[in-house]
């Protein structure tokens, strides 16, 4: 694994206090979670009665922030800072043990590896927000941490070993055929599956737990795609067609508990049309709330099967897409001005269903295809074992062959010039090949097997070129330098590549 993709370890200095007088003082670092935890007795229904908020001001900036009940009379509210310095905080409530606590904190530097929420830069990329870029290489573990604690420190721990900077994840447990049917250590609401749930009262220590999954994400620095809703239920639970004010309420309280977390991006559903207790307005009533309850504006997107969603809308930051269709991204980036992740291409593994037996050799060129096409791919893996623990579903060990190439091709991908590049469009609009203006050029050949590539490039330039092999990943330099119409010699195989860029004088 290339050492510059992780950080094995990385020390998060969150500040958990409680307030004993009208005054606290305390410090985190920008970008991190700064924590007011309120003691309050009360007969109100915490999640249903009791409002809380906290007002937060930077000089003459404010910040509102929603507040959330953490059981055993513990109110907290989360923020995090983006400006270091002081700031200072008010709370607002109808409890008055809860209602106008001020305090103040300092916000220092961020550590070298914190770099902050992952943002869209110029259109069709990302970014962290300290400017360094951000290249999605994800993976998919739906219900990771619906599973043992056993199963998931072993996730946790394959994760440590690649390249995967972004995982799309389940909120609520999930089950699906013979691969997973498994019932999660907690649950989001007090009660049972057989006498029905009290969907007026959380249960913190299923979202304590969540947070402990997306803290270990974090200190990775791996992105949480987290899937807020999804259609993988079938009545086990009934999560899948809960009332529109519990949907409601479940969001913001999520979103209070959540929203902190430099590391999350906010998926409203996978395959959102085969949830039928939902309809566009449905979606389009749960976007709003999702960005007027995160003062942070996280990533927001959406997971198709056939039917889109209206990606075009303003509260949608990005696609998240379901398909097989690669050549048209280019299509799609133009169409929608946004850019464009392929979430689900099909994965590689060897289950008898059409969508989960690509070989590695498939899944690679799939990565490789997206990318050159200007878009970003994610990976997912369903390789049947004796337990029945696949990696799409369950989390614990990788058994395919393409995360390591898929690791090679993110340090190809990271040594792109920072500031982007675009894909090259043809008329007839089957290239795959990626380039900055006459600096840089990334052609993949795909499953072809030429024995030159054809070049055209500048005449009053000097260029090298260099030979990648996607499979065997080994990047060898081609001979000589190259000028205007030129071929470079190729070996006769597939799934390679080639980087030309233009000699510094």
């Amino acid at each position: 694994m290339n050492s510059l993709h992780f950080i094995k370890k990385l020390l998060i200095t969150t500040c958990f206090f409680v307030i004993s007088s009208s005054v606290s003082f305390s410090q985190t670092e920008q970008w991190d979670i700064y924590e007011v935890v309120l003691k309050a007795k009360t007969n109100k229904n915490p999640y249903t009665e009791v409002n809380l908020s906290a007002t937060f001001q930077y000089k003459n900036r404010q910040i509102e922030v929603s507040g959330f009940y953490d059981g055993e009379e513990n109110y907290k509210i989360r923020f995090m800072p983006d400006k270091t310095g002081e700031w200072i905080y008010l709370t607002k409530s109808n409890v008055k043990a809860l209602d106008g606590k001020k305090g103040k904190f300092t916000c220092v530097s961020a550590s070298p590896n914190n770099h902050g929420p992952v943002k869209v830069k110029e259109t069709f990329q990302f970014e962290y927000t300290d400017g360094t870029p951000y290249y999605p290489v994800g993976t998919t573990s739906y219900a990771w941490t619906s599973m043992s604690d056993e199963l998931i420190n072993q996730t946790i721990e394959t994760l440590s070993n690649n390249a995967f900077n972004k995982i799309r994840m389940c909120v609520f447990p999930k089950i699906y055929s013979t691969y997973i049917r498994t019932d999660p250590q907690y649950y989001p609401f007090e009660g049972t599956k057989e006498d029905g749930w009290n969907y007026d009262q959380f249960n913190p220590k299923f979202f304590q737990h969540l947070e402990r999954c997306i803290d270990s994400l974090r200190a990775l620095n791996i992105e949480a795609d987290l899937i807020l809703f999804h259609p993988y239920d079938f009545g086990t639970w009934g999560f899948d067609r809960m009332p529109d004010e519990v949907n409601d309420r479940y969001l913001r309280y999520i979103i209070a508990r959540l929203g902190s977390y430099r590391n999350i991006w906010w998926s409203l559903c996978n395959e959102f049309e085969i949830m039928k207790s939902m309809d566009m307005d449905d979606w389009d009533r749960l976007f709003k709330i999702t960005m007027e309850e995160d003062p942070y504006m996280h990533l927001r997107s959406i997971h198709n099967a056939i039917q889109w969603y209206d990606y075009t809308k303003p509260w949608v930051t990005h696609l998240s897409l379901q398909t097989i269709e690669l050549l048209n991204i280019q299509k799609w980036r133009n169409e929608f001005q946004k850019p464009v992740v392929i979430d689900e291409c099909v994965y590689e593994g060897n289950i008898p269903t059409d969508w989960g037996n690509l070989t590695g050799e498939e899944m690679l060129e799939r990565f490789w295809v997206t990318y050159t096409r200007g878009g970003y791919a994610t990976h997912g893996e369903t390789y049947l074992n004796a337990d029945t623990v696949l990696w799409w579903s369950k989390g614990g060990k990788l058994y395919g062959k393409s995360p390591e190439r898929i690791d090679f091709m993110r340090s190809i991908m990271e040594d792109a010039p920072a500031d982007g590049v675009v894909p090259y469009e043809s008329a007839w609009n089957k290239s795959t090949y990626l380039y900055k203006g006459d600096e840089y050029f990334l052609h993949y050949f795909g499953n072809a097997q030429q024995v030159a590539a054809s070049l055209d490039l500048p005449e009053d330039k000097k260029y090298t070129a260099e030979i990648i092999d996607t499979w065997n990943m080994t990047i060898t330099k081609a001979e000589g330098v190259y000028s205007g119409k030129a071929f470079v010699d190729l070996p006769q195989k597939p799934y390679l590549a080639l980087r030309v860029r233009a000699v510094k004088e």
